[in-house]
């Protein structure tokens, strides 16, 4: 479920002032500007252009940061308070919905109210032709007395053609979404990232607008040759990035989920990569593979702890690898980070993968959860190998707020076996 820092949130390409305005023509060019959200000076000076993430891809980073203008140094952050240009503030999609519904009410008859006007949906979630709404939208009684006829017309003052409504995450492992189809025969939805498209059923699935900036970042890593495992694959958030962007030679999806796996599946076939993956199904924790990977992703929160043992049991005993490692991480230390950060642990220097970068202190609670998981990293791996390894913080890299004071941040983790 989206929380309330991640509703607002959207994703902004950086860059300095100069290179500003042939940033916003290119990018205007290819319609992926967000005319939503004004352009904002950062606290640094830099200038952030807020985008569609949806449509963004990779290819239109090179391309900004190699061609329209070389020298510049093009970044990708996420903004928590946009600000709305004066286009939206004319009228929001959420303030023409509740003037088309309220018409729509008091020709049948309802006395508009307060309550009512508290009742509709000020955001949701596009699918196509579905749109996906909030758990807590018209829940006065007047609205309960207009169905179903009331979703005809908030489909067709949205433009969609199915409409569903989202429950809380039910607490059976599996992390399923209870959503419930309120317009339609099915739930069955397409959605395109970076040039990858995903399929999958959300009364089953959960999707993730938030993690975009991730699944960037994985796109541009060079995995050539590379084999991978994915312990948390869902529907193919990084296990597809992985195989149609960073080049991975092959890659061992892991996934419990009956639902999740079987979109895994659609999903690798409709982007031409089913040959290069393999699906466990089943409880990661049981997998039956070892000595394998170079690379291994722990795509879970709000921790991934439990997958740590089998991520060291799948690493190469010969040469080691790199874990992705996810986590959620409670801070206090006040606002959100505009980018990401370090290096080397202790080198107090920003890092750079994939050469895209925006400036930030590490946060302290990230710092010490980082060194944490690296110490136990490597106490595993002498256990399960029988000997020393070598381990190092490569990144540690901010995802999205996931609640008030609390991050979502990937750890990028080298290990390697003392020889």
């Amino acid at each position: 479920m989206e929380r309330e820092g991640e509703k607002s949130a959207v994703v902004a390409v950086v860059t300095e002032p100069r290179f500003a305005q042939r940033y916003r023509d290119y990018l205007e060019k290819q319609q992926l500007l967000d005319w939503q959200h004004r352009v904002q000076k950062l606290r640094d000076g830099t200038v952030a252009l807020p985008v569609l993430a949806g449509a963004l891809a990779e290819r239109h980073v090179r391309e900004l940061r190699d061609r329209v203008a070389p020298g510049s140094t093009c970044m990708l952050t996420r903004l928590l308070h946009p600000l709305p240009s004066k286009k939206a503030r004319v009228c929001s999609p959420a303030q023409r919905l509740c003037r088309e519904l309220r018409r729509w009410a008091e020709d049948r008859g309802v006395a508009w109210s307060a309550d009512l006007e508290a009742g509709v949906p000020r955001s949701w979630q596009r699918h196509g032709d579905l749109m996906l709404l909030g758990e807590d939208c018209f829940p006065a009684e007047p609205w309960r007395s207009l169905e179903p006829e009331l979703w005809d017309a908030v489909a067709s003052a949205l433009g969609v053609r199915r409409l569903a409504k989202r429950g809380r995450v039910l607490p059976d492992g599996t992390r399923t979404p209870s959503v419930t189809l309120l317009l339609g025969d099915h739930g069955w939805v397409e959605h395109t990232d970076n040039g990858i498209r995903y399929t999958f059923d959300v009364t089953q699935c959960m999707f993730s607008f938030g993690n975009i900036t991730e699944k960037l970042r994985v796109a541009s890593l060079s995995c050539a040759g590379e084999v991978l495992v994915d312990l948390y694959a869902g529907i193919g958030y990084f296990t597809l990035p992985f195989l149609v962007h960073a080049g991975a030679a092959f890659v061992h999806a892991c996934e419990w989920n009956p639902h999740a796996a079987l979109a895994l599946r659609k999903n690798l076939e409709i982007n031409g990569v089913a040959d290069r993956c393999q699906i466990h199904f089943g409880d990661n924790r049981k997998l039956q593979l070892s000595n394998t990977a170079d690379r291994v992703n722990l795509g879970l929160i709000p921790s991934s702890q439990e997958g740590w043992p089998v991520a060291c049991q799948v690493l190469r005993k010969d040469v080691g690898g790199i874990l992705h490692i996810h986590q959620n991480v409670e801070s206090f230390s006040g606002k959100n980070p505009q980018g990401i950060v370090p290096g080397e642990r202790g080198s107090g220097r920003a890092g750079n993968v994939g050469g895209e970068m925006l400036s930030s202190a590490i946060r302290p609670e990230w710092e010490s959860w980082a060194e944490s998981a690296e110490t136990q990293i490597a106490s595993l791996l002498h256990q399960v190998h029988g000997k020393l390894w070598r381990t190092r913080i490569l990144r540690v890299h901010p995802v999205k707020s996931y609640a008030p004071h609390v991050d979502h941040i990937v750890l990028d983790l080298e290990c390697r076996p003392v020889l």
